[in-house]
């Protein structure tokens, strides 16, 4: 019977790319203060940043800031159109990308609230098609071999209860992201921004931040991130391989062991007749085996003088 592999491993802190959301109500500072931590990202080279702007060309207004990049997109905003966007900056060798903002993917013209009220038949069954195009939109953010800075827009909520009198009132119940619910739990950090450009963490994996005071983001938040995500070992991807392949390569292990491609490889550096019968005699253990028979025939044939 064959024995079942496993992939249980001891837990390793692994180099990481940050995956960070920024949100606030607007005028609050999020595409302002992720530049800035983007900077500390970028060890300073504004060169490897770019913003992925949604907002009217809002990302331009800091360019006193440094040479960094703006690729525009404009509606329909669908997540594909963020996809390749995010794919453009990745290619383009960037360090870091930010989205400024998600906002529109989800509650914007050809976003995915749109998407889904456009379509005909049940409402309910219509978000299996919806879910999954904006599930690959989250996925290309998560997965990405760069930084990436996500800003959401913030807005007031609302909830609707009955007072003692059984009617119906309307009351204030806090600021809600304006995206998919659950976002924040996607990301490795989600800073929550107030109008003073202050940032407390509603979620944090690093432990930088959580708990901590209110702060104003700045280059320094970017480099003690950067700290972070490099503290850790290099990601190591295993490879999974088919049954054949797994069989090819403890065929090739046991030739490596043994020594036989060594010999080989010893043979064909032979450059007469007598350095063949030399370098043949090294490797009595494998006089045997036709591959290694073989080769010394078809070297001797090449290397007797033609009369």
């Amino acid at each position: 019977m064959e024995a079942k592999t496993t992939m249980l491993r001891k837990a390793t802190r692994q180099k990481a790319k940050i995956k960070l959301g920024l949100s606030a109500v607007s005028g609050a500072g999020k595409t302002y203060s992720a530049l800035l931590i983007a900077k500390g990202l970028a060890k300073g080279n504004l060169s490897k940043v770019a913003i992925i702007d949604t907002e009217n060309n809002s990302a331009d207004l800091y360019s006193h800031l440094g040479d960094y990049n703006v690729l525009p997109i404009s509606a329909p905003f669908s997540p594909e159109s963020y996809i390749k966007a995010i794919k453009e900056c990745e290619d383009a060798g960037m360090d870091v990308i930010i989205i400024d903002s998600i906002t529109h993917e989800w509650d914007g013209k050809g976003g995915c609230l749109e998407i889904h009220s456009s379509m005909t038949g049940n409402s309910y069954t219509n978000w299996a098609s919806v879910t999954p195009r904006h599930q690959a939109f989250i996925n290309a953010i998560l997965q990405s071999r760069c930084h990436v800075i996500t800003t959401v827009r913030r807005k007031q909520d609302y909830e609707m209860s009955k007072n003692e009198n059984g009617k119906t009132k309307v009351e204030k119940v806090g600021l809600k992201e304006v995206t998919r619910e659950g976002f924040e739990y996607e990301v490795t950090t989600n800073l929550e921004l107030d109008i003073k450009h202050n940032a407390t963490a509603s979620k944090d994996r690093t432990g930088l931040f959580m708990g901590q005071h209110p702060f104003i983001p700045s280059e320094e938040t970017g480099k003690k991130i950067l700290e972070w995500c490099e503290s850790g070992v290099d990601v190591i991807i295993p490879t999974i391989l088919t049954p054949v392949e797994k069989e090819l390569a403890e065929i090739k292990k046991e030739i490596d062991a043994s020594g036989l491609i060594e010999a080989k490889e010893k043979l064909l550096k032979s450059a007469s007749l007598s350095e063949l019968q030399i370098n043949w005699n090294l490797y009595k253990p494998f006089h045997g085996n036709n591959d290694f028979i073989k080769l010394k025939n078809e070297l001797k044939n090449k290397l007797t003088p033609k009369h």
